[in-house]
């Protein structure tokens, strides 16, 4: 087979997989678990993931928080901010490794210089490190403002991170731990979109018994 007919069948087939849009707070566990699975998913179900940024700071900026929420939200401007600004100077293709870059760090490893995570991430990713700048700049709030309300305004506001929409629809989670994997990550995948895509279904919940399940 010839490269162009290699591309050829390679864009034919991103062309048949379902857009997936999944948003996202690099600071949020949660998120992260969910995001584990949805790659998970992408292996074995024909779908495919567009990353976004929203932001729980943003989100909580008016809510009545206690003060050690507070001080953690106040934390997780930086990251947000620094993928909005890697997304509008070198493409929304650049948000998913990033993404990962700086969440393998916060979550997995338990990390929580942001500074020192996001020269590292950058780094790792082959993006220039001034774009660590933009963590205490608000260039490019609008910019993540507007992608913020893209997801939330789907879902409303009594809820936060993950927000994922496909085919229509958008939904809450699902929230799990740990990430299932495999086949399994795909079943689980078949039944959010069952339960999700019927129009009147909104809420299905139990208390979470246990803590993040990163590895």
């Amino acid at each position: 087979m010839s490269l162009t007919e290699t591309t050829a069948t390679k864009t034919s087939q991103d062309a048949a997989r379902t857009p997936v849009d999944f948003w996202f707070d690099p600071g949020c566990p949660w998120a992260w678990l969910t995001s584990r699975w949805i790659l998970e998913v992408e292996k074995v179900r024909p779908i495919q993931v567009t990353w976004h940024v929203m932001s729980l700071a943003y989100l909580n900026a008016d809510k009545d928080v206690d003060d050690d929420y507070r001080e953690l939200l106040d934390t997780l401007w930086g990251p947000v901010r620094v993928v909005t600004a890697a997304a509008e100077q070198h493409g929304q293709d650049v948000v998913g490794a990033l993404y990962t870059a700086m969440g393998n760090r916060i979550h997995p490893g338990g990390r929580k210089d942001m500074d020192a995570i996001i020269t590292e991430a950058l780094d790792e990713v082959g993006l220039p490190g001034e774009l660590g700048r933009y963590a205490t700049s608000d260039e490019y709030d609008e910019t993540l403002r507007k992608s913020h309300h893209a997801g939330m305004d789907q879902v409303g506001t009594e809820v936060g991170t993950p927000v994922i929409a496909v085919e229509g629809f958008a939904f809450f989670g699902p929230v799990m731990s740990p990430a299932p994997t495999g086949e399994q990550a795909g079943r689980v995948w078949d039944g959010v979109r069952q339960l999700a895509g019927y129009d009147g279904f909104f809420e299905l919940k139990r208390t979470r018994t246990r803590d993040p399940i990163f590895d």
